[in-house]
């Protein structure tokens, strides 16, 4: 019998069309609010703490500071049975806002929190999706 199972796919919606967009492109793209001169994560409708309507998008370079990771050595879900061990990570781009993902082309023994990440575009197309891993800069 066979109990493998097709892994959750992330869905596009309005509001968070361009990331995934961007993605597609290689391209690293995510709001910015002129009212608080940051950069937001999370895309959102309206900019956190002014709540002001003025986010626009912005292309980033994607580069980042491994903020902080797990190493997942029993599947989190039966979607996710053969990836294991997961390097499940949160990066700080460069720009400010932190990144849930996953390392990749790293052995669990070598990552350093605080250690330089590239990112790294992982097309699925049969699921017309790309997804953003990270992996050590050389």
């Amino acid at each position: 019998m066979d109990h493998t199972f097709a892994r959750p796919m992330p869905v596009k919606t309005p509001t968070t069309a361009p990331f995934w967009d961007g993605l597609a492109e290689h391209r690293v793209v995510i709001q910015y609010s002129p009212s608080s001169q940051s950069y937001v994560f999370y895309p959102r409708v309206r900019a956190p703490r002014t709540l002001a309507d003025d986010l626009v998008w912005r292309e980033i370079s994607g580069m980042g500071t491994l903020y902080t990771y797990t190493v997942a050595r029993r599947p989190v879900g039966p979607h996710f049975a053969d990836a294991v061990p997961q390097l499940l990570a949160i990066v700080e781009w460069d720009e400010g806002p932190r990144f849930s993902t996953e390392l990749v082309n790293v052995e669990p023994a070598d990552i350093v929190i605080g250690m330089r990440v590239r990112p790294v575009f992982c097309d699925y197309p049969d699921h017309g999706v790309t997804l953003l891993r990270y992996e050590p800069v050389a």
